[in-house]
């Protein structure tokens, strides 16, 4: 499959947290050329190429799951009064478009709220609340969700199709983190030998707590685990014009997030590999956590990192990467688990 044939499935599967079934399917197909393939009883799906049966277990976590919403109950109009699922800023939703998944099927529907026109001075002021919006599926008099058989906790994404801009710049929904879903669905592919007991898995219900990462580490007990996944651009207007986060630094280096500071030795460990092969990157921190954070403490400790790309627009209908930055990233991921051996591990778990 060429590479942004790869994305265009990845990002445009129907996957909020909870409903990552579709993902999981496509993640699955992708793990078994290869490897042999099992899930958790959450629904992480996990793909596993033995290279050294005395190797490390090295554990690459990216998360299926986007950022979406959920029916919480339907108007007598038929207008949909929705939940967010993760999150999410009401300023990016007004007059979008959706897709309400019911048992009846897929339905396109768009945001709307009390037209500007019939608001008060100092309503207009302000971002619209959440809970004032609602969801249109085509409503005429009292028709609408009812034919659609729409009910409480049916969910719902944005729909956005897969586009490339100009200059290698790439947009569609979902990046978080189907970009990581990329990554290693890639490197299934590409595998041939590495001195490692190697474990990729499609994490579910990341954007609601880290839940499916938590219990792949407590499935897969891993030695060294390494989450892949976006940060943060700084190369918009308003944006800090010194930070090194921005379209074309390569892949990120996550030297802290909120959840965890990660293994020094594994950071540099990581740096030096990059640096041997000639792969550009940079080193950043970020406001936010990735899947490391609960495996990182899980059991007796897993010396963890996180790697990823800056990317633009998150969690919204519409967000944006680089394609040399990502093909940085996939480039250290892969050159990563060909170096990461027994002896590279004891380093890393030397604190002295």
């Amino acid at each position: 499959m060429e590479r942004h044939e790869l994305f265009k499935e990845l990002t445009e599967a129907f996957g909020p947290s909870g409903y990552e079934g579709d993902v999981r399917a496509i993640m699955a197909r992708h793990f078994s050329g290869s490897m042999s393939v099992s899930t958790d009883r959450l629904g992480s799906v996990i793909g596993f190429h033995d290279g050294d049966a005395k190797g490390p277990k090295v554990l690459l976590a990216a998360h299926m799951d986007e950022v979406g919403f959920m029916v919480k109950h339907v108007t007598k109009q038929g207008y949909i009064r929705f939940l967010p699922i993760g999150g999410w800023w009401p300023q990016v939703l007004l007059s979008q478009r959706v897709k309400v998944r019911t048992r009846k099927g897929d339905f396109e529907g768009i945001i709307g709220s009390k037209a500007p026109h019939a608001m008060k001075e100092e309503e207009r002021k302000k971002p619209p609340e959440m809970d004032k919006l609602f969801i249109d599926i085509g409503v005429v008099g009292e028709k609408g969700a009812a034919d659609a058989e729409v009910r409480p906790g049916d969910p719902v994404v944005p729909i956005s199709e897969f586009r490339p801009l100009a200059n290698g710049v790439l947009a569609a929904k979902a990046w978080d983190d189907r970009v990581g879903c990329a990554v290693i669905a890639e490197l299934a592919r590409e595998l041939g030998s590495h001195p490692n007991r190697l474990y990729l898995a499609a994490t579910v219900q990341e954007e609601v707590g880290l839940r499916g990462a938590r219990t792949v580490a407590g499935l897969v007990e891993p030695d060294v685990a390494i989450a892949v996944d976006v940060s943060l651009s700084s190369d918009t207007p308003g944006e800090d014009s010194d930070a090194v986060e921005r379209f074309g630094a390569g892949a990120a280096v996550l030297v802290y997030d909120s959840t965890m500071i990660p293994n020094v030795a594994l950071r540099d460990f990581i740096c030096e590999v990059a640096e041997k092969e000639g792969i550009k990157y940079h080193l950043t921190s970020l406001r936010g956590g990735y899947d490391t954070g609960v495996i990182h403490i899980s059991k007796i400790g897993v010396p963890s990192i996180a790697l990823g790309l800056p990317s633009r627009y998150i969690h919204s209908h519409v967000s944006a990467i680089y394609e040399e930055d990502y093909v940085a990233l996939f480039s250290l991921v892969k050159a990563t688990v060909k170096r990461l051996d027994g002896k590279k591990l004891k380093g890393i778990l030397k604190f002295a």
